[in-house]
């Protein structure tokens, strides 16, 4: 970075007094909706769980000691363009004899840089945790602009291919001019537009998914496989889709009880998390009350679940010939059993020169979060070889 360069500001937000006794007031004020008897999960939140939950942000959630611990990453606020994006900068402990790879991680809906809080430490300090040190990461995490402690645009939300162009500028403002990209969900799309519109910097890039299945062409080009995944990926559009339909079409609509109920968007948060996690039906397999409220607190105390929402419609309208693109910078994928939509092999190669493609034994579509032992092994070794890049 030269002298005369934007320079990262330390970044340690607290909610104030006033912030978090209107929450919980309205916590305890809410009017609750009925539901028919023994409904549970079939039509959306559990209602009795959610009651549970809302009891406990309430009166027993310690959102301070939550805080401290977000606040003991090195986190970061930057201009990008005009928007302050939130970042952890999470450095390697050893510098050792081979340089640590840098790596971005990009986060999804309805997340934020919370999705890598755990498994920080086992990528930048692997020797610690029984690994070899030589696998070593410096990690950047952002917040998407709308997303977490980064700043909402104010005019058109951003798609992923112009979030993918503004971390290739952060990365560059952090002095690293080659690196790897990670991430999962929305950041699986905006980790793929890095490795496709800045090849000759991103060394390689792993993937979680691949995403919704988009193909214009014969079906008849396409293997049983792909063909079945396409049918059974649109079938969980029909079941599941509802909230990314909402999202794409009518975003704002949703936002206002969502931004004015804290419980109505834990609803719309929670049902998200156990459905999509490794869990069996009992999200707290997964995730404890104290985590899956960090995550949604982070959303009330910022008020984004709006422009988190409007990311939909920005990514609804890239154009086919963008999404049709195949990526050739080497392509890694892990699987995770409980995610959702998992591709078979033919389209991953249809789509990116895959190199290397696991299947773990346990995780979701959270897997950083749920998994991260298994997480952070999968991104030591794929890019393993990629470090001398």
């Amino acid at each position: 970075m030269s002298d005369d360069a934007i320079r990262p500001e330390p970044f340690a937000p607290r909610a104030t007094r006033a912030e978090l006794e209107d929450l919980r007031a309205r916590l305890r004020a809410t009017r609750w909706p009925d539901a028919p008897d023994d409904a549970g999960w079939s039509l959306g939140v559990d209602t009795d769980y959610l009651r549970e939950l809302v009891t406990y942000w309430a009166d027993g959630f310690d959102w301070s000691a939550q805080e401290e611990a977000l606040n003991s990453m090195p986190r970061f606020r930057l201009p990008i363009r005009g928007l302050g994006i939130h970042f952890v900068h999470a450095r390697a402990a050893s510098r050792g004899a081979s340089a640590p790879l840098p790596l971005v991680l990009s986060h999804g809906w309805p997340d934020s840089f919370w999705r890598y809080s755990k498994v920080l430490p086992l990528l930048t300090d692997p020797g610690a945790h029984g690994a070899d040190p030589a696998d070593a990461f410096d990690v950047v995490v952002p917040d998407m602009p709308g997303y977490g402690y980064s700043d909402r645009p104010a005019g058109q939300p951003l798609d992923s291919i112009a979030v993918a162009s503004m971390w290739a500028e952060l990365m560059c403002a952090l002095g690293y001019e080659r690196f790897g990209a990670a991430g999962g969900d929305i950041g699986s799309h905006v980790s793929r537009y890095l490795a496709l519109n800045s090849p000759d910097r991103v060394v390689a890039v792993h993937r979680t998914d691949a995403g919704v299945p988009v193909f214009g062409g014969d079906r008849a080009e396409l293997t049983p496989e792909e063909r079945d995944w396409m049918d059974g990926a649109a079938g969980w559009g029909a079941r599941e889709g509802a909230y990314a339909a909402m999202h794409r079409t009518k975003p704002q609509t949703a936002a206002v009880g969502l931004t004015d109920s804290p419980a109505g968007l834990a609803a719309w948060i929670v049902e998200k998390m156990r459905a999509w996690s490794d869990c069996d039906g009992d999200i707290e397999r997964s995730f404890t009350k104290d985590e899956i409220l960090t995550n949604v607190t982070i959303y009330w105390l910022t008020g984004t679940i709006g422009s988190s929402m409007r990311m939909y419609n920005a990514n609804g309208a890239i154009p086919a010939d963008q999404l049709a693109r195949r990526v050739e910078v080497p392509s890694g994928f892990a699987l995770f059993p409980a995610d959702i939509v998992r591709p078979p092999r033919a389209w991953l190669d249809r789509t990116a020169n895959t190199v290397h493609l696991t299947e773990p034994a346990r995780g979701g579509h959270f897997a950083a979060f749920e998994e991260p032992e298994l997480y952070a092994e999968e991104l030591r070794e794929f890019f393993r070889p990629y470090r001398d890049s």
